[in-house]
């Protein structure tokens, strides 16, 4: 059995305070990508992981590892699990978290048990429980507070990784102010409304991020002078940044021109799922 872990993209990433445990509160449209690592499970004895894919010598298969701490929270009979790691590490689009979520999903039907609560999740990782549907949400609080986003227009994405892992902790020490909740509306009438909706929204940890990864100077500007492209901005902590489109035409062609100029580059042209 096998399971895809999708790779999760904050469209926005409102930063609206810090809890008195330290903790800050978030307030995030979250949508998930048509690509992602790729989990696999058969019935075994005891709980294994292994590693394999582009990424996942980059991973260590060990207790801490997302994957096997989800699977030991679902209990039941061994498994032997294997991550074809795709996505790249400590890159801002979920991929640990959407790793776990896939093992809740995966061992739940492999198994014939149900899915737990999804708020029950955020001791995984702030990012587990929107994962754990895959599909476009409103993410508040730590990320346990969800609730579904209004139907989005199909839309396309070029998800861009320039080969720099970034530390979500070091980006956050240096975000200085919060902002405001973002304004979601109930509809959304076309990619267009869609877009320029999204122009007025931000994601507060890109200035903190661009310190700790100045490649992210060079990235943005690339993206957004695209063409085609209606957005460039940075998803999650960083540092993979995206670019939206509304053809997949246009999603292509940009990405084969991003692959040409920068191949050591990860680059990949995406749907936005519209649902998990």
């Amino acid at each position: 059995m096998r399971e895809l872990a999708r790779a999760k993209i904050n469209l926005t990433l409102h930063v609206t305070g810090r809890r008195p445990d330290g903790l800050h509160v978030l307030d995030s449209l979250v949508v998930f990508a048509e690509c992602g690592d790729v989990l696999e499970a058969e019935p075994a004895s005891t709980l294994s992981l292994t590693l394999d894919g582009p990424f996942g010598s980059a991973l260590d298969a060990g207790g801490d590892n997302l994957v096997l701490r989800a699977a030991e929270r679902m209990g039941g009979p061994g498994a032997a699990l294997r991550l074809w790691k795709n996505l790249p590490v400590a890159s801002g689009i979920g991929g640990g978290s959407a790793d776990a979520a896939a093992a809740v999903r995966l061992l739940a039907r492999m198994n014939g048990g149900a899915l737990p609560e999804a708020a029950t999740l955020t001791a995984l990782g702030a990012d587990v429980p929107v994962c754990l549907s895959a599909a476009p949400q409103r993410m508040r609080g730590i990320g346990e507070e969800l609730s579904v986003a209004p139907a989005l227009p199909p839309a396309w994405l070029v998800l861009v990784n320039p080969g720099v892992p970034v530390a979500t902790a070091r980006v956050f020490a240096r975000l200085e102010r919060f902002g405001r909740p973002i304004d979601l509306p109930e509809r959304f009438t076309d990619f267009h409304n869609f877009a320029g909706w999204l122009r007025e929204q931000r994601n507060d940890l890109e200035a903190p991020a661009r310190a700790v990864a100045p490649v992210l100077d060079q990235v943005l500007p690339e993206l957004a002078a695209l063409p085609g492209a209606a957005l460039a901005r940075m998803s999650g902590s960083g540092a993979t940044c995206f670019a939206l489109f509304g053809s997949d035409a246009e999603a292509l062609a940009a990405a084969e021109t991003l692959r040409r100029a920068h191949p050591g580059w990860w680059v990949m042209p995406t749907a936005i799922a519209a649902s998990g």
